[in-house]
Formats: structure tokens, C-alpha cells, sequence
């Protein structure tokens, strides 16, 4: 058998057994890891024993029996070859061959050791080296998903605060809204009262249809409260626009948020990972994979605008609320002042008619006293007339009998003058008293024409202020004070 990397070659008496042709395993973990990918593609090839190992241990030296060489002669009766040499001794090279052939492995034995402790203290430095590496390069991944925890988590943070200032926000714009509803469905009532006071002072009659400061305040009343209602109408279409921007990006915030956890929880996880926990296993190829969708700054920014987004929101909210309260306020003081100027109208209007009734009955009952007079008188007159009538009838009853004396017996006396005078005075009496009779039975009808004028103006002025002071004034006691009309409750 030769061996590589020595000069010498021998022969031996007896085969050595042979060597087994698979190598041993380096480690007893070879065989865990044979179907493994290792994490780094890069990996040292290093064998463990020199090439000239493996050269020495394919072969395979037999030392074939002597009987081959001598054929018919039985192996036990083989003679040993001897040396022509002098002195009989067996030997084929001399005694500095053999003191070479002892230092020259002695010196390869040396240097092989040499070379051996070098590539055993280069093995150490190496694995030194790697697991210095590992350490180094896994510290800095963990110090770099420390560091990106702490970013999620002051982001996370950042985004809690916002995420309660917005929900709050979004309450109190909640709550005006349902104070605009409440007012606006509150300005109805108003509406219909001013309607019905219009629709009622309709049923005046005569001469109290007119159109007073009443009915112009009424008029003007009804425009006020349709003006607020347009208005506050306006402002709850922005209000609930307003809300469905706020709920957009609280939604936005939300969603960021839950990411921004999860997101927290995988990283934490991958933080506290170490070489000594479980579930870590070999995953061929994913470092292969990109999935990333973004960068740190467009990562920042994506929250950072999510943020400003909501606090644009908060702030547009804020301001609208704002100008709510204020028109709120404005709405309800000016219906109210309006609401103050038809009650004043109503009630001098109501004062103005009841002071006209308060004459008109006075005149009434002092017509209706002359009314009783003026009868009275002409009862009088016609009872002084009859009396007349009566004493024309015994005068010209005189003169007729006087008539029918004899002859010289028609004389004109004093008794037949006075008796003429008489008739002509109870005549002329009569006249008088019938132009009396007449002008009093005038005067009676003037008077009670009159007295149905006053009575007729008193039933209009009786239907007017009761249509003003009960139906009108009593509808306008139910109107909404100034709280409910705010909205506050």
C-alpha cells in the first residue's frame, strides 16, 4: 500500500485490517440538520481531515499469499526469501535510510501538527469570529425592533390621544345636533300660532277687517320665523356633513390604530424572540420576499396625516359649533323680540278696542235713554193732539150750531169771532204739534238706526276682542320660552 505524502515504502508481513469507507459524522447534529437549509446561503465548506486522509482511506491494502507466487508448493514449506548479501542479514535498506526515513517523518509529523494547531486556533478565531457576528448583527436586529416599538408606540400613543379628542369632539357635535333638531321642531309651534292668529283676525267683521300693526307684526312675525328656520335648516345639513367627516376619520384613526397594534404585537413578539425559545424554525426563501408596502417616512406620514386630518376635522367642528351656539342664540332672540312686538301690538290693539267698546256702550245706553225720551214725548204729543182734536171738534161744533140761528140771530159777535180765532188756533196748534209728531217720529228712527249701528259695532267689537284677547292671545301663552327654543332641553 502507498501513502500519500511519504517517500518511504514498505512492505508488510500481515494485511491491516481495512478502513471503513464512510466517513463518521463530525457532530452527532449532522443528521438533525441533513434535510436543512441553513438561514445564511453562504456556508463553509471546511473538512475536518486533510485531503490525504480521504486518499489513504479509499484504499484498500491486501497482501496477497505467497502461493501465487510459487504454485504446487504448499504455503508452509515456502522458504523466505535471502539476501545475496554478506553476513546473512535480511534487510533492504541501510542504517541512514533508516535514521532519514525516522527524521523526515519526524519532521512531517511536525509540520503537520504545526499546521494543525494553526488551522485549529484559525477554526477558533473563525467560530469566534461567527458567533461574535451572529451576536453583533442579531443585537443590532433586536436594538432595531426595540426601536421600532417604541416608534409604534409613540404613534400608538399620538393616535389614542387624537382618537379620544375626536370621539369627544364628535359627542359634543352630536349633542348640538340634536339641540338644531330640537329647535327647529320647536320653531313649528311658533309658526302655526302666527299662521292660526293670521287665519283667526280673518273672522273680524265690518269695520275691525283692517289691516293693523297687529296683522303687519303678525305678517312680519311669520317671515322671521320661516328666515331662522332656513337657517337653522342650513346649519344642520353642515352639521351632519360635518359629522360624516368626523366619523371618516375616526374611522381612519381606528383602522391606523388597530394596525398600528397589531403591528405592535408582531414586533414585540419578534423583540422578545431569542435562540433559546420555542417556535423558531427555518422558513426556505423568505428573505426572498418583499412584502413591505412602504418605508419609515411614508410610514410616519401616513399617520402623521391621518392625524392632522382629524385634528382639521376637530377644529372645523369646533368652529362650526361655535357658530351654532351663536345662531342658535341669534335665532331665538330675534323670534323672541318679534314674538314681544306682536304681543304689544295685540295688547294696545286690544286696549284700542275695548276702549272703543267701553264709548260704544256708553253711547248705546244714551241712545237708548233718548230713545225712551223722544217715545215718551211723542206719547205726549199725540195725547195733546187727541185733547186738541177734541177741543176743534166742540169749537166747530159751536160754529155749526151757531150756523143754523134765524135771521137777524146770525150776528157776528165776539162769541162767533173768538169761536173762528179759536178754530184757526187749534188749527194752526194742530199743524204744530203734527210737524213735533212728525220730526220726533224721525228723530225716534234716527235713534234707533243709531242705536242698531252702536249695537252692531259692539258685536263686532265683542267678536274682535274676543278673537284677540281669547284666541289669539290665548293660543300666543303657550309660546316656547327662550330655553326650549335654544334647545337645551
Amino acid at each position: 500500500m502507498e501513502l500519500y505524502g511519504y517517500p518511504l515504502k514498505a512492505k508488510f508481513n500481515q494485511p491491516r485490517p481495512p478502513p471503513p469507507k464512510v466517513l463518521p459524522a463530525t457532530s452527532t447534529m449532522t443528521a438533525s440538520y441533513k434535510n436543512r437549509i441553513p438561514y445564511h446561503p453562504e456556508s463553509f465548506s471546511m473538512p475536518w481531515m486533510p485531503n490525504s486522509y480521504y486518499k489513504a482511506a479509499a484504499l484498500n491494502p491486501t497482501l496477497s499469499p505467497l502461493t501465487e507466487s510459487f504454485p504446487g508448493v504448499p504455503p508452509t514449506k515456502i522458504v523466505p526469501f535471502i539476501s545475496e548479501r554478506p553476513g546473512g542479514v535480511f534487510s533492504r535498506h541501510s542504517l541512514d535510510d533508516w535514521h532519514r526515513s525516522n527524521m523526515t517523518n519526524y519532521k512531517e509529523s511536525e509540520t503537520t501538527r504545526h499546521n494543525a494547531e494553526r488551522l485549529r486556533a484559525d477554526l477558533t478565531r473563525t467560530i469566534k469570529d461567527v458567533y461574535q457576528q451572529a451576536k453583533r448583527t442579531q443585537g443590532e436586529s433586536t436594538k432595531n425592533l426595540g426601536e421600532r416599538v417604541n416608534d409604534i408606540e409613540y404613534w400608538k400613543s399620538e393616535l389614542c390621544i387624537e382618537l379620544d379628542a375626536m370621539i369627544r369632539e364628535t359627542n359634543s357635535l352630536t349633542d348640538m345636533q340634536k339641540r338644531l333638531e330640537r329647535a327647529l321642531a320647536d320653531t313649528e309651534g311658533p309658526f302655526q300660532v302666527a299662521h292660526k292668529c293670521l287665519l283667526n283676525r280673518e273672522k273680524r267683521m265690518g269695520i275691525d277687517l283692517v289691516n293693523d300693526d297687529v296683522e303687519k307684526q303678525l305678517i312680519t312675525e311669520i317671515k322671521t320665523i320661516r328666515s331662522c328656520r332656513e337657517r337653522l335648516q342650513q346649519c344642520l345639513d353642515t352639521v351632519n356633513c360635518q359629522l360624516m367627516c368626523n366619523k371618516e376619520a375616526r374611522q381612519e384613526l381606528e383602522k391606523d390604530l388597530a394596525d398600528k397594534q397589531m403591528g405592535h404585537h408582531i414586533d414585540s413578539k419578534c423583540y422578545q424572540l431569542k435562540n433559546t425559545s420555542r417556535g423558531i424554525h427555518y422558513y426556505k426563501g423568505v428573505e426572498r420576499v418583499d412584502a413591505t408596502v412602504s418605508v419609515p417616512e411614508t410610514w410616519a406620514r401616513f399617520t402623521d396625516n391621518n392625524i392632522f386630518r382629524s385634528q382639521s376635522a376637530r377644529a372645523a367642528s369646533a368652529k362650526l359649533r361655535a357658530s351654532t351656539e351663536s345662531l342658535l342664540m341669534g335665532t331665538a332672540d330675534e323670534m323672541w323680540r318679534q314674538f314681544s312686538k306682536v304681543n304689544d301690538a295685540f295688547t294696545s290693539r286690544i286696549t284700542e278696542t275695548a276702549n272703543a267698546k267701553s264709548k260704544i256702550q256708553t253711547h248705546l245706553a244714551k241712545t237708548r235713554q233718548e230713545i225712551f225720551q223722544i217715545e215718551t214725548k211723542i206719547q205726549v204729543i199725540q195725547k195733546t193732539i187727541r185733547d186738541k182734536e177734541i177741543q176743534l171738534k166742540v169749537a166747530q161744533t159751536r160754529l155749526d150750531e151757531r150756523t143754523r140761528r134765524p135771521n137777524v140771530e146770525l150776528c157776528r159777535d165776539a162769541a162767533q169771532i173768538r169761536l173762528v180765532q179759536e178754530v184757526n188756533e187749534i188749527n194752526e196748534t194742530l199743524r204744530n204739534l203734527h210737524q213735533c209728531l212728525r220730526a220726533s217720529e224721525d228723530m225716534l228712527q234716527m235713534l234707533v238706526r243709531s242705536k242698531g249701528v252702536l249695537e252692531h259695532d259692539l258685536v263686532v267689537k265683542n267678536n274682535s276682542l274676543f278673537i284677540d284677547q281669547e284666541r289669539c292671545m290665548g293660543m300666543r301663552k303657550s309660546y316656547p320660552s327662550t330655553v326650549q327654543i335654544l334647545g337645551y332641553v
